[in-house]
């Protein structure tokens, strides 16, 4: 009789186990959790003059969804158009945050506080404590961070038309793009140069929208297109 209660024990832990496994049960319930994904920026990533499908965080998700194995939700996008990084500091402060924290943060910031003529050792100081923001945003996991070079939106029609010197702007972008490379090497943050592209075509009638001075959907598209594949190759949850 001590024998067969036993037997029974057993087989009543082993049928509780196998339980936990079922399709459905708890330990499988994060392998179906919808991820979460966090822009931050200005107006190159609210994507100024495009509609919503069209900025780079929607594209980003939808080619997410259709191509890997995870499913995304909506991104959660904190941008203005004309934001300094101070502005997006204090847009981040007036704004709501749930569900921290976020398996995937991006940022493209800076770029507005080369236009305004604010100095690179500014920046340098303003955009470390952003990036920081940025890393605790993604539950302190820095390589759940991607930082996007800044455009040199001194190749557009805008910038002649504007008496603006397209040479003294490709200076000062590329002065600001190298701290913020700097920066993002030194806290093990993903880099990725889009401004190299964005000068041979960020000029041509298609790639900016009627303002002459913001890109397009299709510009928008090849940056969607430079992010999936760092983010694709990522592990999550």
């Amino acid at each position: 009789m001590k024998t067969l209660l036993i037997t029974c024990t057993i087989l009543t832990l082993l049928a509780c186990q196998g339980s936990k496994n079922e399709p459905g049960s708890n330990n499988t319930m994060e392998e179906n959790e919808t991820l979460t994904y966090l822009a931050l920026g200005d107006s190159y990533t609210i994507g100024e003059g495009v509609p919503e499908e069209d900025r780079y965080p929607n594209q980003l998700v939808s080619l997410l969804n259709s191509s890997t194995e995870y499913t995304w939700a909506a991104p959660k996008i904190i941008a203005k158009t004309g934001w300094t990084v101070d502005e997006l500091d204090e847009g981040i402060s007036k704004s709501t945050l749930e569900g921290q924290p976020y398996d995937l943060v991006t940022l493209l910031i800076g770029v507005n506080d080369q236009y305004r003529g604010g100095s690179v050792d500014q920046y340098e100081i303003d955009f470390e404590k952003m990036l920081l923001q940025a890393i605790g945003f993604a539950g302190n996991l820095p390589d759940h961070v991607v930082v996007v070079s800044i455009p040199d939106w001194g190749v557009t029609p805008f910038a002649p038309a504007n008496g603006k010197d397209s040479e003294k702007v490709a200076q000062e972008i590329t002065a600001f793009n190298s701290v913020k490379k700097e920066i993002c090497d030194r806290f093990g943050v993903v880099f990725i140069d889009i401004t190299t592209e964005y000068r041979m075509i960020g000029g041509q009638d298609e790639m900016v929208v009627d303002d002459q001075l913001h890109p397009s959907g299709l510009v928008y598209k090849k940056w969607a297109e430079a992010l999936i594949e760092i983010v694709s190759k990522k592990e999550f949850k």
